[in-house]
């Protein structure tokens, strides 16, 4: 079974992503007290599982929140979901596209955003079509 498995919230640009077990997302604006309000890029997604192969590949521990992105799941494919709605608990999500690495990924550790550009492996950002409250264990699929 797909799921959400950890929730983050960035309070300013290149701030803190602080660890949260609930949000409020907010139709066309985005996550409440986040920094990205308005625009295509609302949330940012990324898989556990693809997280934890490029840890492997570069023999690194770091905690996903390195990635600087809201919402950490598991158990359901990003790849090549552009165009598709990903339904969160009672949200959803329509996804606009693969979130390219920055330079902050080599900060975090030397390597990362080489391995990050490639399969979507940076995950996906996307607009809240439908707000609500998720919660970390909300069940997941694509619409």
């Amino acid at each position: 079974m797909a799921k959400l498995e950890q929730i983050w919230i960035k309070r300013f640009k290149r701030g803190p992503m602080d660890p949260v077990f609930s949000a409020d997302l907010v139709e066309n604006t985005g996550i409440k007290n986040n920094a990205d309000q308005n625009g295509k890029r609302l949330v940012t997604i990324i898989e556990l599982e693809k997280w934890e192969s490029m840890q492997k590949q570069l023999k690194c521990d770091l905690d996903p929140s390195a990635r600087r992105a809201n919402l950490l799941i598991s158990g359901i494919s990003l790849t090549n979901s552009r165009g598709k709605i990903l339904n969160i608990g009672n949200c959803s999500i329509k996804v606009y596209g693969e979130t390219r690495p920055c330079e902050r990924m080599d900060e975090a550790f030397t390597g990362l955003k080489k391995v990050m550009q490639a399969n979507w492996n940076g995950g996906v950002y996307g607009i809240i079509i439908k707000g609500g409250t998720l919660f970390v264990g909300d069940t997941i699929n694509f619409i």
